[in-house]
């Protein structure tokens, strides 16, 4: 039972919180290193943008958090919050691991399919169909900067080892 001085809010608010400390730790312990010039740029550098960059991430997300419906409005969801949705997270680790493998033997398109495909699929509100278009505009931006701006050396498509 909530008091009515104690705010209502979902995981976003802390989630993002959590974020911008993680991310102000991780600006603050690069400073200890020589930043550089964007020219130039010393070993503090990437860590240093990398940690502002995930503050500004928790920042967005905390300012977007919206407050938990009451307990009628989540009985009319029909979302049961006290019983963790491993959905996601399986779906996540299950494309990374498959992107490795498809990655390993096949190239960078079954690579890209694998792991937007199947991450997409640990969402509940995606569909078959949004999961299939996201995954073709992700090819075609892989094989755009991966492939051919940034030529990393892996092949689109390739059969065994």
């Amino acid at each position: 039972m909530t008091s009515p001085q104690q705010k209502n809010w979902n995981k976003d608010y802390y989630g993002g919180a959590l974020l911008v400390i993680l991310g102000v730790s991780a600006a603050y312990a690069a400073n200890s290193y020589n930043l550089g010039s964007l020219a130039h740029m010393g070993p503090g550098y990437f860590p240093f943008a990398i940690g502002v960059l995930i503050a500004i991430c928790g920042v967005l997300l905390a300012v977007t958090a919206k407050k938990k419906p009451s307990g009628d409005e989540a009985a009319l969801v029909g979302h049961n919050h006290d019983i963790p949705d491993f959905r996601g997270a399986f779906c996540i680790i299950l494309g990374t691991i498959l992107f490795y493998f498809a990655g390993e033997y096949f190239g960078l398109l079954p690579a890209t399919f694998c792991i937007v495909f199947v991450s997409a699929l640990g969402d509940r509100s995606n569909t078959v169909f949004q999961a299939l278009v996201l995954t073709a505009a992700m090819m075609i931006v892989s094989v755009l900067i991966f492939w051919w701006a940034l030529q990393v050396q892996m092949p689109l498509v390739k059969w065994g080892i």
